[in-house]
C-alpha cells in the first residue's frame, strides 16, 4: 500500500527506512479531503451512488404498488366482477389458483370442480416482459451475452489495469509527513523503495564486495530505476556481523505495476551474486511482484465442481445443475474483465479480484438457481402442456423482483463501506459490488434464454427423479417447523446460546496488519524479511520516520538546526520502545529534519503501536514546544497503524449506515416493523460469531497451521469492515427469499404457524443448496497464499454456514412462532407513509395450469387490507393482503367478504 503523495505502504513491505514519491510534481491539497479520498475515488464514489441509485429506482418502478387504485405494476390486471351471492344449497363460485380469472365451480369440496374460461388477463409488467421475451429470442440473448463477454476480455486484456493496495489518508500525521517528503525531499528519497537483501552463505560480504558494485551499477541501469544504494557506505545498511547487507532501490512507479518480465533484467543484474552462492531475496513491492501467481483458478474449480454435485443430488436434473453453473460463469468472467477495465483508470486493492470472485460466483448461482427452481415448479403444474417463455416470464416477475431486492441489498450494503471515508476500502467493495450487479442482470436475462431453449426438455436428463419444490407437508422441513414450533423457547435458547459462545473471542479482536513474515517461506519477501530481522533486528522491518517540518520555527539558522537536531535525537532515543535513532538530517532547503527511528519490536506487534502513540503524542510536541516546529511521525508502519486506527473509529459508523439502510429496506418491503428488526439484530448475532471464528483461527492460533498460518497474526484491519458489509448483504438475500414465502402464506392463510412452516418448507431446498454451494466457493479460498484472502474466505464460509443454519433453522422459526401475528404489525401512519414494494409478487403458474387447491392449507381472508390482531389498536395494520398475493392466489372478496384461493 501507498499513501498518495509517494510514500509506500505494501503488504509484507520490510524496509529499513520506506520513503518514496511519484515522480510526478507535488499536487496541492486534495480535493477529496473531506472525504478522505483522492479525485479518482470520488469520481467511482459518484459511479457507485449513481449505479445503487439506478438500481433501486429500477426496483422502485419495477415494483411499487399503486395503493389509490390497488395495482401490481407487473401483475396489474382491472377488478374482477363480484359473483353474486349463492342462493341457499347452491355451490359457491370462488377464483381458481391462477392469476388469469379462471374461475372454479365448488360443491364443497376441493376436489368438485369445474373451471370456466379466464375473464382478464394480467397486463406483463417489465419484468415479465423481460424474462418472456429473453426466452422467446435465446439466440439473440445468448448473442448478446457472448458479444458482450468477448468484448470485455479482449478489452482486459488489451487495456486492463493492474491491482495495488493504495489509500490516501488527508489530514492524518501519516500522511502530512508524506506530502512534505514529496514536496522537500531530495532525490534520495523519492520514487518508491524496494530492497535487495545479500546474504552470503560462507563468511562476511565484504569478500564479495566488487561483485556487489557490479551487480549495483546493472541494477541502476534498468528502466524505471532512479537510484540504487550502496549497502558498504549507506549508514546502518550492513549487520553487526557483516554477513548481511541491504541494498534500496528506487523506482518512478510502484513495480508491482510491472510486467512480470521486469524481474529477468533484476534476475540478470544479480546472477553473478547467485553464481558466487550469495542468497539474493526482494524485499517490499519488488518482492511482491516476484510472488508466484495466485492459483485462484484450483479455488474457483472446487468451487464449481462442489456446485455441480450439490445441485445434482438435490434437484436431480442436469439442466437444473448446469444452467446456473454457466449463467455464474458467464456473469463472472464479464464482471472480472470490467473490473479490471476500471483497474487501469481507479485504484483497486490487490484482493479486489478475488474478492469479486468470491461473490460473483457465489451469487451468481444462486440467483439464477432461484429462477430457475421457480420456473421448473411453474412447468410442472402444467403437466407439460404450457408455454416455456410464459413460464420463464412469470418465473422473473416473480422470483426475479427477490432477486433484485436481494442484489439491490448487497449493493448497498458494500456500498456503505464507503462511509469509511478511505477510497482503499470503498473500491474493495464497489469491486465485489459489480459483479453481484452482474450476476443480477445474467439471472434475468441469460437464464430466461436458457429455458427459452430448453423448453419442455429441461428435465428429460436426470440424475434420479428431478424435484424443485416440495409440495404437501408431509416433508422433512414440515416436521421441523413443528417440532420449533412446539418448542420455540428451547429452540431460541439453544442458538442464542450457540451464536454467543463462538462470538467469545472477537471481544479480543486485535486489529493490525499481516506483514511478510507471515507468508509462505517459499516467497522472496518472506525470505528477505527473514533475513532482515535476523540480521538487524525484528524492528528494521518496521522502521518510523519522524519528519520535521521546519517552516514555523522560530529560529532557522544553520547552528539551531543543527541543535535541533542534537536535541530531537536525544529525546526521540529516551521514547520507551525506540531500539535505535538515527541522526536527523536536513533537506538541501533547509525545510525539514529527517530521523528514523527502529523499533524494538516487529511491525505487527503492539508495542510498536505504542510506539507510534508516543512519539506522536508526547516526545515530539516536548521536543518541539520551544521552537515552534511541526513534528510528524511516517512511514510504512506508520500509516499502517494509522490506517488501522482509522479503520476501527469509523467500523461503528459503518454498521450503523449498512443496518440502517438494510432495516428501512425491508421495512418497506415486508411491511412489519418485527420482522425488519429481528432480521437486523439476528444478521448482527451472525457476523459477531464468524468475527469469533476468525480471532480463534488467526489471532489465536487455533488450528491456524491447518490453513497454512503456523503463527498467530493480528487481524488484518480492514477485514472486519469488509466481512460486516458482505455478510450482512448474504444474510439479507436468504432472509429476503424466507420471509418473502413466509409472508405470502400469512397473506394467504392468516395463520403464523402455517405461514412458517410453509416459507420454512418451500425455500429449505433451495436455500440450502444455495448455502452448500456458497460456503464451498468461499473455502475453497483457503488454499489462497494471502493470509489476509484466507480470513475473508474463512469468515465468509463460516457466516454463511451460521445463517443457514443456526438463523435460519432456529432462530428465524423460534422467534416468528413467539412473536405470532405481531411479526406484521406495523403502525397505520407509517403504512400510509411507506411505499409499496413487493419483492416477490404472486407467482402465476401459467396459463391453463392445472389447479391444485388441495395441495396445502390455504385461505385468502378476502380483499380487507388491515385484520387487527388480538390487542391490535384500530389504527395499526397487521400485514396486506392486497399488496402480494400467495403464489398462484387471486382472492377476491364475495358478499361475504372473503374468498378462497389455491396455491401454486
Amino acid at each position: 500500500m501507498h499513501l498518495r503523495g509517494g510514500l509506500r505502504t505494501d503488504p509484507g513491505a520490510n524496509l529499513p527506512v520506506q520513503l518514496g514519491t511519484d515522480p510526478d510534481p507535488a499536487v496541492g491539497p486534495d480535493p477529496g479531503a473531506a472525504l478522505g479520498a483522492g479525485p479518482g475515488e470520488l469520481a467511482l464514489l459518484g459511479l457507485v451512488a449513481a449505479t445503487a441509485a439506478g438500481l433501486l429506482a429500477a426496483v422502485t418502478l419495477l415494483v411499487l404498488r399503486t395503493r389509490a387504485h390497488g395495482t401490481d405494476p407487473v401483475l396489474a390486471q382491472p377488478a374482477p366482477p363480484q359473483p353474486a351471492p349463492a342462493a341457499p344449497n347452491q355451490p359457491a363460485l370462488r377464483r381458481g389458483p391462477t392469476e388469469t380469472g379462471t374461475m372454479t365451480h365448488t360443491t364443497g369440496t376441493p376436489d368438485d370442480t369445474c373451471r370456466a374460461e379466464p375473464e382478464h388477463r394480467a397486463p406483463a409488467g417489465l419484468l415479465h416482459r423481460l424474462g418472456r421475451r429473453c426466452a422467446r429470442r435465446p439466440w439473440r440473448v445468448l448473442a448478446a451475452w457472448l458479444l458482450v463477454l468477448l468484448a470485455a476480455v479482449a478489452a482486459d486484456r488489451a487495456w486492463g489495469g493492474s491491482y495495488e493496495d493504495d489509500f490516501a489518508m488527508p489530514g492524518t500525521s501519516a500522511q502530512t509527513g508524506a506530502d512534505l517528503l514529496d514536496a522537500h525531499g531530495s532525490k534520495q528519497v523519492r520514487g518508491t523503495a524496494s530492497q535487495i537483501v545479500l546474504h552470503p552463505g560462507d563468511g562476511p560480504l565484504e569478500a564479495h564486495r566488487d561483485t556487489v558494485g557490479g551487480a549495483l551499477r546493472e541494477l541502476g541501469e534498468l528502466p524505471e530505476v532512479i537510484s540504487v544504494s550502496d549497502p558498504f557506505t549507506a549508514p546502518g545498511a550492513i549487520s553487526a556481523d557483516g554477513t548481511t547487507g541491504i541494498a534500496t532501490i528506487r523506482f518512478t512507479q510502484n513495480p508491482v505495476r510491472f510486467d512480470r518480465s521486469y524481474l529477468d533484467g533484476v534476475d540478470d543484474a544479480v546472477s553473478g551474486l547467485r553464481t558466487e552462492g550469495v542468497q539474493v531475496e526482494y524485499g517490499g513491492p519488488l518482492g511482491q511482484l516476484a510472488r508466484p501467481e495466485a492459483a485462484h483458478h484450483l479455488s474457483e474449480t472446487i468451487g464449481l465442481v462442489t456446485a455441480v454435485v450439490v445441485l445434482l443430488a438435490g434437484f436431480g436434473s442436469l439442466a437444473a445443475a448446469g444452467f446456473p453453473l454457466l449463467t455464474a460463469v458467464v456473469a463472472l468472467l464479464a464482471g472480472i474483465s470490467l473490473l479490471g477495465l476500471l483497474a487501469a483508470v481507479f485504484g483497486f486493492g490487490t484482493a479486489a479480484p478475488t474478492l469479486a470472485t468470491m461473490m460473483g460466483l457465489g451469487v451468481g448461482i444462486d440467483y439464477a438457481l432461484f429462477l430457475i427452481t421457480r420456473h421448473r415448479r411453474l412447468l410442472r403444474d402444467t403437466d407439460g402442456t404450457g408455454d416455456p417463455a410464459e413460464a420463464a416470464g412469470r418465473a422473473v416477475a416473480t422470483s426475479g423482483r427477490a432477486v433484485v431486492v436481494a442484489a439491490a441489498t448487497v449493493a448497498l450494503a458494500l456500498a456503505g463501506l464507503y462511509a469509511s471515508g478511505v477510497g482503499f476500502i470503498g473500491t474493495l467493495g464497489f469491486a465485489a459490488g459489480l459483479t453481484v450487479v452482474v450476476a443480477a442482470l445474467a439471472a434475468l436475462t441469460l437464464a430466461p434464454a436458457l429455458l427459452g431453449i430448453a423448453g419442455h426438455r429441461i428435465d428429460r436428463r436426470r440424475i434420479g427423479t428431478p424435484v424443485d419444490e416440495p409440495t404437501g407437508t408431509a416433508d422433512a422441513w414440515h416436521r421441523w417447523a413443528a417440532a420449533v414450533g412446539r418448542r420455540p423457547w428451547q429452540a431460541l435458547a439453544v442458538g442464542l446460546l450457540a451464536l454467543g459462545v463462538l462470538s467469545v473471542p472477537a471481544a479480543s479482536m486485535r486489529l493490525g496488519h499481516v506483514d511478510a513474515g507471515a507468508g509462505p517461506v517459499d516467497y522472496t519477501d518472506r525470505r528477505a524479511f527473514d533475513l532482515v530481522s535476523d540480521g538487524f533486528g525484528p524492528g528494521t522491518n518496521g522502521q518510523l520516520t519522524v519528519v520535521v517540518d521546519l517552516d514555523g520555527a522560530r529560529a532557522r539558522s544553520t547552528a539551531d538546526i543543527t541543535a535541533l537536531a542534537d536535541s530531537l535525537r536525544d529525546a526521540l532515543a529516551r521514547t520507551p520502545g525506540a531500539a535505535a535513532v538515527s541522526v536527523p538530517a536536513a533537506t538541501e532547503d533547509q525545510a525539514l529534519l529527517i530521523a528514523t527511528v527502529t523499533p524494538e519490536t516487529g511491525p505487527e506487534d503492539e508495542a510498536t503501536s505504542e510506539l507510534l502513540h508516543r512519539l506522536a503524542d508526547d516526545a515530539l510536541p516536548d521536543a518541539l514546544a520551544d521552537i515552534g516546529a511541526v513534528g510528524h511521525v511516517t512511514g510504512p508502519t506508520a500509516a499502517q497503524l494509522t490506517f488501522r486506527d482509522v479503520v476501527a473509529d469509523r467500523l461503528p459508523l459503518i454498521i450503523a449506515v449498512v443496518v440502517a439502510a438494510a432495516f428501512l429496506l425491508l421495512l418497506v418491503v415486508f411491511r412489519s416493523l418485527l420482522v425488519a428488526l429481528k432480521a437486523a439484530l439476528l444478521n448482527l448475532l451472525s457476523i459477531g460469531a464468524a468475527y469469533g471464528v476468525v480471532v480463534a483461527v488467526f489471532q489465536w492460533g487455533w488450528g491456524g497451521s491447518l490453513f497454512g498460518v503456523p503463527e498467530p497474526v493480528p487481524v488484518e484491519s480492514y477485514v472486519p469492515m469488509m466481512m460486516f458489509a458482505i455478510v450482512f448483504g448474504l444474510s439479507m438475500d436468504y432472509e429476503v427469499f424466507l420471509l418473502s414465502r413466509i409472508r405470502e402464506s400469512w397473506l394467504d392463510t392468516k395463520d403464523n404457524h402455517v405461514s412458517v412452516a410453509t416459507g420454512l418448507a418451500g425455500t429449505a431446498r433451495v436455500i440450502t443448496c444455495a448455502a452448500l454451494i456458497m460456503t464451498s466457493v468461499f473455502l475453497a479460498f483457503l488454499l489462497s497464499t494471502n493470509v489476509v484472502v484466507k480470513m475473508l474466505a474463512l469468515g465468509l464460509g463460516v457466516s454463511v454456514v451460521i445463517d443457514a443454519t443456526l438463523v435460519r433453522l432456529l432462530l428465524v422459526p423460534s422467534t416468528m412462532y413467539l412473536l405470532g401475528r405481531a411479526n406484521w404489525w406495523l403502525p397505520r401512519w407509517l403504512d400510509r407513509v411507506l411505499p409499496h414494494l413487493d419483492p416477490e409478487g404472486r407467482a402465476a403458474t401459467v396459463p391453463g395450469a392445472a389447479a391444485d387447491a388441495g395441495r396445502e392449507r390455504s385461505t385468502v381472508v378476502g380483499s380487507a387490507e388491515r385484520m387487527p390482531a388480538d390487542g391490535t389498536e384500530a389504527g395499526d395494520t397487521i400485514g396486506t393482503a392486497g399488496t402480494a398475493g400467495t403464489a398462484g392466489t387471486v382472492g377476491t372478496a364475495g358478499a361475504g367478504g372473503a374468498a378462497s384461493g389455491g396455491r401454486e
